[in-house]
């Protein structure tokens, strides 16, 4: 299957994959660790019609949830893991994280959610898929290979400036003994610096919540003095590296939304008429 991306530098920590006709990519340095399954979806290989054409994961945007599920069949048989034990977040640009047991299997797929403003998730039971969903906003990765635990959020402006990739790590370290140095960490396909401008006010949060002498590794001049591009990115690396996890630990997508919006959603791209794409983790 042949696609064309548009890639934001020479980087090459993505693999793409495709089972049947469904396309996903993931980060090779993840399945090195031998202990997880994991995916983020593309556009390419559902049923869903329209807008959501054709890969798209949320039930709540007014897709055919028989549409909507048979996708969910697909990635779980492309990535080898257990529709019936997948767990999905509820997310509302939080950085809240909740720790997902075997009591969880299921939510959201195939039970209703007991939980709300949930938007980054953690475990260390094999065989539960984490899932969250992206058109835009930044997956955060998480595997410990020492203390067999993993960890999966979403993270958009909110979540990078209130550092969620520390906040994920510090809940796994608490509830497993994870160490950050021991951690993989991977940034999956979201908006790049060149498509992102941001006003003075979310500029704002940033030099609040980062170092003086990061701002320029994050902020760029804008198309107005009042305007500035924004890399979550590089924020995000800036986080995990603080956090404690090694660099050469750290794999950063080259892959934007935006720029692919062919190939991934985008909300920048297409606003409210769209689907969502979703990243999957789960402990072998």
């Amino acid at each position: 299957m042949k696609t064309e991306w548009i890639t934001a530098s020479d980087s090459n920590e993505l693999e793409v994959k495709h089972k049947d006709q469904l396309l996903y990519l993931s980060f090779p340095a993840l399945e090195a660790t031998g202990i997880v399954k994991h995916a983020f979806s593309t556009r390419i290989g559902g049923v869903s019609q329209g807008k959501f054409s054709t890969l798209n994961f949320t039930f709540t945007r007014g897709d055919n949830p028989e549409h909507v599920m048979e996708n969910y069949r697909r990635m779980a048989d492309a990535i080898e893991v257990d529709l019936n034990r997948m767990v999905l977040s509820w997310q509302t640009h939080t950085t809240n994280v909740r720790r997902i047991t075997e009591e969880d299997a299921g939510k959201g797929i195939l039970r209703e959610r007991d939980y709300q403003d949930v938007d980054g998730m953690i475990t260390d039971v094999p065989g539960i898929t984490l899932v969250t969903f992206y058109a835009d906003c930044v997956p955060l990765y998480l595997v410990d290979p020492v203390h067999k635990a993993i960890g999966l959020s979403h993270s958009g402006w909110r979540g990078t400036a209130g550092r969620m990739g520390k906040i994920t790590i510090d809940a796994m370290t608490q509830a497993y003994g994870s160490k950050p140095e021991d951690m993989i960490a991977a940034i999956g396909p979201s908006i790049c610096q060149s498509c992102y401008e941001i006003g003075e006010e979310t500029a704002v949060e940033f030099k609040e919540n980062f170092k003086k002498d990061q701002w320029d590794e994050i902020l760029a001049p804008g198309s107005r003095p009042d305007k500035y591009q924004l890399n979550l990115w590089k924020a995000n690396e800036i986080i995990f590296r603080e956090a404690g996890v090694r660099t050469e630990h750290i794999h950063t997508t080259n892959l934007c939304t935006r720029c692919n919006s062919d190939l991934l959603f985008s909300h920048r791209k297409a606003g409210n008429e769209r689907g969502n794409l979703a990243a999957f983790l789960c402990l072998a």
